[in-house]
């Protein structure tokens, strides 16, 4: 009982320290401004993932509003011996990942625990050296947020903690067209809360 009250303790702890190092108002601009980045991607027909007939009726994609309950500072255990898996798509590709590591954090007074993924194809790619990759669904998938899950992406660093941005979470490009191969979140990464956070579902 005394080692889950300190690992709580402890959660707390980095779930404050990511809050408070940084100001919201700066915060809040840079992630509307990326927002309005991509909206300027979706109607460029070379950047595009919609089909080309409705890029005229693009009014933009849905959003949470940016809150700061949603930016995390995780505890991180790396995987020490690194296990390659074949990810499910939503279509016959088998994609190779890293098992990274778990990152677990309190939300909603409950803890969470999620696995964090490196793209073997992109490990070599310029620019994607520390990318990490990490899919997953919770309570609004299906309702507020795309049924098939969400993506966020984060980058290696030093230390045991990692920071989960879920205001940046952001919609497979399989939910804008069927040309397109998506990883599906492994049941294991089912957040058991409501992230009222990122991207919404999107209407086509």
């Amino acid at each position: 009982m005394k080692a889950v009250k300190t690992l709580a303790f402890l959660l707390l702890a980095f779930t404050f320290s990511a809050k408070a190092q940084i100001k919201f108002p700066e915060y809040k601009k840079e992630i509307l401004k990326e927002r309005v980045e991509k909206n300027k991607e979706f109607i460029n027909p070379d950047e595009t993932p919609l089909a080309k007939e409705e890029i005229p009726n693009f009014k933009g994609l849905n959003y949470f509003k940016p809150n700061l309950k949603y930016r995390i500072s995780a505890k991180l255990v790396r995987e020490s011996s690194s296990d390659t898996i074949k990810m499910k798509t939503t279509t016959e590709r088998l994609p190779l990942y890293l098992v990274y590591g778990k990152a677990t954090f309190s939300l909603e007074g409950k803890q969470h625990t999620i696995t964090i993924f490196r793209n073997i194809g992109l490990m070599t790619k310029p620019g994607y050296e520390d990318y990490l990759f990490v899919p997953f669904t919770d309570e609004t998938s299906g309702k507020q947020s795309y049924g098939g899950g969400r993506y966020i992406d984060a980058r290696i660093t030093e230390g045991d903690s990692i920071i989960l941005d879920f205001n940046k979470a952001y919609n497979p490009y399989c939910v804008y067209s069927k040309r397109y191969s998506c990883p599906i979140p492994p049941r294991e990464n089912h957040i058991n809360a409501k992230i009222f956070a990122g991207e919404k579902k999107y209407d086509h």
